[in-house]
C-alpha cells in the first residue's frame, strides 16, 4: 500500500484526534468505532447512518477528520463530501467504501476527498490512512495513486470513455451497477432508494450519453465494466 504525499508525527504528540464515521451499515460503524477508540491517538466523536443526521452533527460538534461511505441512504457520499468541503475545505476526509477504488478514487479526490479505500482491507491499511489523511497527506493504493500521478504529470486526466465524466456521481453509481447486470429493483434495494428514482437516473443517464434507449444503455455500461475488469494493472 503506498500515498501520494509524505509526512511524519511530531515528536511528543500525544493529540488523541477526534474521528466522525458516516456509514449506513450499522455493523460497520460499530466496528470502525472500536477500532478506532483502540488506537492511542485516536477517538470516535460520533457516527452518523445518513447524511442529515452527520450535518446536523457537523453543527455540534467538529471532528479532526472524518471516514464517509459512497452508497449513503439520503445523498450520494460524494455529493455530501462536495458540499462539506465547500463549508469546510479544512476537514480531512477519508472515503471508506466498497466501490471499486480504480472507479472512483479520481471522482473522491476532485470531490474533496484526501484518500480513499476499500472497506475489505485489512486494519493496519485503515490505522495507515487515517493517520495520513489526519495529518494532511493523501492516501490510495499504489496502483491508483502510479495511475493518477502519471496522468497530472503527462497533463492528462484519467479517462471517462463516452461522456461518463458528465453523469453525476449518483449517476455513475448506478451506471456501474447497470454494468454489472442488476436491474432495476436490486438498484433500488443496494441504494436504497425507490425504482422510480433508478428510472429516473436511467433516463438521465440515457440523456447524457446521447443512447437511443435503455438497452443501449444497458449494454454500453455491460461493456464498460467488463473493459475496466479486462484492463491490465
Amino acid at each position: 500500500m503506498n500515498d501520494m504525499s509524505a509526512s511524519s508525527t511530531p515528536a511528543g504528540e500525544n493529540i488523541r484526534r477526534r474521528v466522525a464515521i458516516l456509514d449506513d451499515h450499522t455493523m460497520m460503524r460499530g466496528g470502525m468505532k472500536l477500532f478506532i477508540d483502540s488506537l492511542p491517538d485516536f477517538q470516535c466523536c460520533w457516527e452518523a447512518g445518513d447524511c442529515r443526521t452527520a450535518t446536523e452533527k457537523l453543527e455540534t460538534e467538529m471532528p479532526d477528520v472524518m471516514m464517509v461511505d459512497i452508497t449513503l441512504p439520503d445523498r450520494n457520499g460524494l455529493e455530501f463530501i462536495k458540499d462539506l468541503h465547500a463549508v469546510h475545505p479544512e476537514l480531512p476526509v477519508l472515503v471508506l467504501s466498497m466501490h471499486d477504488e480504480a472507479y472512483y478514487a479520481h471522482r473522491a479526490l476532485k470531490a474533496g476527498a484526501k484518500g480513499y479505500i476499500m472497506k475489505n482491507v485489512e486494519h493496519d491499511e485503515y490505522e495507515a490512512a487515517l493517520r495520513k489523511v489526519s495529518r494532511g497527506g493523501t492516501w490510495l493504493s499504489e496502483a491508483v495513486s502510479e495511475q493518477i500521478l502519471q496522468a497530472y504529470s503527462t497533463g492528462t486526466l484519467p479517462r471517462q470513455e463516452g461522456g461518463l465524466d458528465t453523469l453525476t456521481d449518483r449517476e455513475f453509481e448506478i451506471f456501474q451497477l447497470i454494468g454489472e447486470g442488476r436491474g432495476t429493483h436490486e438498484i433500488a434495494e443496494a441504494l436504497r432508494i425507490s425504482p422510480k428514482t433508478v428510472d429516473v437516473h436511467r433516463m438521465n443517464i440515457r440523456n447524457k450519453l446521447k443512447l437511443e434507449d435503455g438497452s443501449s444503455v444497458t449494454r454500453f455500461a455491460i461493456r464498460w465494466v467488463e473493459s475496466r475488469r479486462l484492463a491490465p494493472d
